[in-house]
C-alpha cells in the first residue's frame, strides 16, 4: 500500500476515534458503572487498524515482539502468547506432563493443590489432564489460602501447586514457592488477575515455574481475547512452545524453513531417517496460538501498564475509604507485605447483617452499578463438579461463606472518581436504611 494512502487511512482512524470516543457526562442511576472493562485509547485503535492494513492475521513478527516485551516487563526470560488466559492455564499444566521431564513429569492420578474458591479455568486443566485437585480453603478478607493450609494438603501423590492471586491480591508467594521447592513440587502462579502486583517487593508471576496471564478485556491489559504463559526455565519454555504449536518438534517461525540447518538430518521416534523436521511431533499438543492482530493491540496496551495499575490502586483506596466502618460488611484487605494491582473490590456480608447479599445486589443493579460474584465460590458445589474426583483437606467453611455472601465491584481504570464515590454512597445508603 502506498505510504501516503496508509498515512491518510491512519489519520482518518484517529479522527474517527476522537469523534466516537467522547465520554458522556456521568448521570448517577442512568450511566452504567461496570465492574470491569477495557481502557482503550486512540493509539489502540490505530495499532489494530495498522496491523489489519498489513494483513497480519496469524501469529508472526508482532506476536514475537509482544512476547519479548511482555517477558521483559515481568522480568522473565520467555513468554508465549496464547488465544486466552484459560488456554494459558491448560498449556502450563499440560506442559508438565511432557515425557521430556522424565521422572518429574506429571501423570494421571497425580495430585495438584489448588483452592476451591477460584475460577474454573485454574481447576479444569487438572481434571482435564486426569489428575486430582486437592482443595484447600481461603481466608476471608484476603480471599487467598495460606502456606499452612497448603503444607497440610501435601500427600504422597502431590506433584504441583496451581493457585491464582485472588482479585489481584497476592498470596504469600515467596513462602509457597519455598514450600514447593522443599517438597519437589511444581508451582504454577495463575497471575491472570494480578499483573503488576508485588509481594515483598517482587512482581507476582516470578515466584513459580510458570506464570499465566489473561488479556481478556476485564484484565490489566487487553488483546481482546488472549493470554500468555511465562517462565524463566528454558526447558519448560521449549515444551510450552511445542505443545502450543500442535506438539511439533520444529521451532521455525511461520513461513520459515530450516532455521536449524538440519531440517532433513534428524531421526526421531520411529520415523525414517531424513524425515522433514517441520512435520515431526514430539508432544500431543494443541493449537493455542494468538495472532498478530491481538499482539498489536497488546503492544499498545503494554505501554500503559503502570498507568493502569496506578488507577486500579487509586480506585480501590477510594472505595475502601468511602466504605470504612460501614456496618454489616467485611471490607477487603491486602496480604501483608504486598502491593496489589487490584482486579476488583470484594465485599462479604457479615452473618449479623440485617440484610442478605441478594438484596444488596438487586439494589445496586437498580442503580446501574454492576456486580460480580467471587467467581465459583466453592467449586465443589457446582453441578459440573459433583461427580469429579477430588480431595478436600480441612473444611471449606470460608469458601462456603464466599458462595453465599461475597461479591465484588469494580476498580478498573475506566471508572472515574465520581463513579467510585457514587458506588460507595449507594452502598452506605442501602446499609443505613437497614441498620
Amino acid at each position: 500500500m502506498p505510504s501516503d494512502t496508509r498515512a491518510l487511512i491512519l489519520e482518518s482512524v484517529r479522527k474517527y476515534h476522537q469523534e466516537v470516543s467522547q465520554r458522556p457526562e456521568f448521570v448517577p442511576g442512568v450511566t452504567p458503572v461496570w465492574p470491569s472493562g477495557a481502557s482503550l485509547v486512540e493509539e489502540d485503535r490505530v495499532a489494530l487498524v495498522e496491523a489489519a492494513l498489513d494483513m497480519r492475521i496469524a501469529a508472526g513478527v508482532t506476536s514475537r515482539k509482544f512476547e519479548r516485551k511482555f517477558a521483559r516487563a515481568l522480568g522473565l526470560r520467555k513468554a508465549h502468547l496464547t488465544n486466552s488466559g484459560s488456554s494459558a492455564n491448560l498449556l502450563a499444566l499440560s506442559s508438565l506432563t511432557s515425557p521430556q521431564l522424565e521422572d518429574r513429569r506429571l501423570r494421571p492420578g497425580d495430585e495438584v493443590i489448588t483452592v476451591a474458591a477460584g475460577f474454573p479455568t485454574t481447576i479444569n486443566p487438572i481434571l482435564q489432564a486426569g489428575m486430582v485437585p486437592v482443595f484447600v480453603d481461603v481466608e476471608l478478607g484476603t480471599y487467598n489460602t495460606t502456606p499452612d493450609r497448603i503444607r497440610e494438603a501435601i500427600g504422597p501423590r502431590t506433584r504441583a501447586i496451581m493457585i491464582a492471586h485472588a482479585l489481584g491480591n497476592p498470596y504469600e508467594a515467596e513462602e509457597v514457592a519455598s514450600l514447593a521447592e522443599e517438597h519437589g513440587l511444581f508451582l504454577i502462579e495463575d497471575n491472570c488477575d494480578a499483573v503488576g502486583s508485588t509481594y515483598r517487593g517482587r512482581l507476582t508471576g516470578t515466584f513459580g515455574d510458570f506464570a499465566t496471564v489473561s488479556f481478556y478485556p476485564a484484565h490489566h491489559i487487553t488483546t481482546g481475547e488472549g493470554g500468555c504463559v511465562l517462565t524463566d526455565n528454558l526447558v519448560l519454555a521449549r515444551i510450552v512452545e511445542s505443545m502450543r504449536d500442535w506438539g511439533r518438534d520444529c521451532w521455525c517461525e511461520p513461513g520459515e524453513d530450516d532455521t536449524c540447518r538440519k531440517r532433513y538430518a534428524y531421526q526421531l521416534g520411529d520415523l525414517p531417517p531424513r524425515y522433514d523436521h517441520k512435520y515431526t511431533f514430539s508432544h500431543v499438543g494443541y493449537n493455542l496460538k494468538g495472532t498478530d492482530l491481538q499482539a498489536a493491540l497488546g503492544l499498545s496496551q503494554l505501554s500503559r501498564l503502570d498507568e493502569f495499575g496506578a488507577a486500579r490502586r487509586r480506585n480501590w483506596r477510594r472505595l475502601h475509604e468511602g466504605l470504612a466502618d460501614t456496618p454489616g460488611l467485611l471490607l477487603p484487605r491486602a496480604t501483608p507485605g504486598s502491593d496489589p494491582s487490584w482486579f476488583g473490590f470484594a465485599l462479604t456480608v457479615l452473618p449479623e447483617a440485617p440484610f442478605e447479599r441478594y438484596d444488596l445486589l438487586r439494589f445496586l443493579e437498580a442503580r446501574k452499578i454492576g456486580t460480580r460474584l467471587l467467581f465459583a465460590g466453592n467449586i465443589t458445589r457446582h453441578p459440573g463438579y459433583l461427580d469429579q474426583t477430588f480431595r478436600i483437606v480441612g473444611d471449606l467453611a470460608n469458601s462456603d461463606v464466599i458462595t453465599e455472601r461475597t461479591f465484588w465491584i469494580g476498580v478498573y481504570p475506566g471508572l472515574t472518581g465520581e463513579m467510585v464515590d457514587y458506588v460507595a454512597e449507594s452502598i452506605r445508603e442501602f446499609v443505613a436504611g437497614r441498620c
